[in-house]
């Protein structure tokens, strides 16, 4: 689960020219935008990742003006610097029953400060009704975002991997499990009908015979594939696509509980004529600098001119780890302070 609140330490403070009240410094691989009289290096401080929902209370009544009630934090421009997320002093967890003191870094306070986080809602004319959670042995389709994981890259240095493109749309999900087919979005599984977006493009794209192809090859394995749906109705169908359209981006073998080696995928994909998401460098020496990745999200889609949402970066060879699937995305500085997130 994403640790949208932390206790972390502040690792470098820099000036910000012109600019006599504020500061930037550095929480984990994020620059966050400060006062500089609320800050000073190595001090603890509760560190609240983009997207985090805040809960509406006094305490937060200042940003509750910042964000014009919606209490979302974003990724904003102060003074020409990218600042995403926000510092509390330590000292804020007190408000919540907690000892300053006690805090050690890395702590998840999330839940004990009544931060959720923001996710878009589909339109109601593009939802399904749901017949319970996405089957427990289907990984969901989170990725870390990179500027949480310096060990894994100091670790993985030079690992040879492929890049993407990240799509801004909504996760869907293909499922063949004790011979049933099955669709979901990231959480949902949904019953079978014509109303449910997700239904409806598994149909036009005879995904359950598709599956149904590649089990029969591989001897009945179980297994599922994911997908981005972009398009109309969605995000703001920023790609301006014409009705809906899915891209893949992985295979997961259910009974061995391991994704498809990129070759694997590829010729999975192929087999099936499905299209992946644009692969912008399948040879990426991985490198450990955070700075060197984020310039590296930075860019236009593939798909459609426009700002792409970022990049996502994993192993031709899959690895795991104590983290799970080693595996990051990088969203890009600048498609999150274009579309005010």
């Amino acid at each position: 689960m994403r640790k949208l609140a932390s206790i972390q330490k502040i690792d470098k403070i820099q000036p910000i020219e012109l600019a006599d009240s504020i500061c930037c410094v550095n929480v984990l691989g994020w620059q966050v935008v400060c006062r500089k009289d609320e800050v000073k290096l190595w001090d603890k401080v509760v560190y609240c990742e983009i997207d985090s929902l805040l809960p509406d209370i006094p305490l937060f009544e200042e940003i509750k003006k910042i964000t014009s009630g919606t209490m979302r934090i974003r990724t904003v421009r102060m003074r020409g610097q990218v600042s995403q997320g926000i510092c509390f002093p330590v000292s804020i967890v007190e408000y919540f029953g907690l000892l300053p003191e006690d805090m050690i870094i890395g702590q998840d306070v999330t839940t004990a400060m009544g931060i959720t986080k923001y996710e878009d809602v589909l339109p109601d004319n593009l939802l399904g009704e749901a017949k319970g959670y996405m089957p427990s042995e289907i990984p969901k389709s989170d990725i870390y975002r990179v500027q949480t994981m310096q060990d894994v890259l100091d670790k993985y240095e030079g690992t040879l991997c492929y890049e993407t493109e990240k799509l801004d749309g909504e996760s869907i999900t293909f499922y063949l499990k004790n011979n049933v087919f099955g669709v979901c979005s990231k959480e949902v599984d949904f019953i079978e009908s014509d109303k449910c977006l997700h239904w409806r493009l598994a149909k036009e794209m005879d995904m359950e015979n598709k599956l149904r192809k590649i089990s029969e090859v591989m001897l009945g394995t179980d297994f599922s594939m994911q997908g981005e749906i972009i398009g109309e109705g969605i995000k703001k169908n920023k790609y301006k696509i014409k009705g809906q359209k899915v891209y893949f981006y992985n295979t997961f073998d259910i009974q061995k509980h391991r994704y498809f080696n990129y070759d694997e995928f590829v010729m999975v994909t192929n087999d099936l004529k499905l299209e992946r998401v644009p692969v912008i460098n399948d040879k990426l020496a991985l490198p450990k600098d955070i700075n060197e990745l984020v310039a590296l999200s930075n860019g236009r889609s593939l798909i459609y001119d426009t700002k792409r949402e970022g990049i996502v970066i994993i192993p031709l060879v899959e690895i795991n780890d104590i983290i799970g699937r080693v595996m990051f995305k990088v969203i890009s500085p600048e498609f999150l302070i274009k579309h005010g997130e």
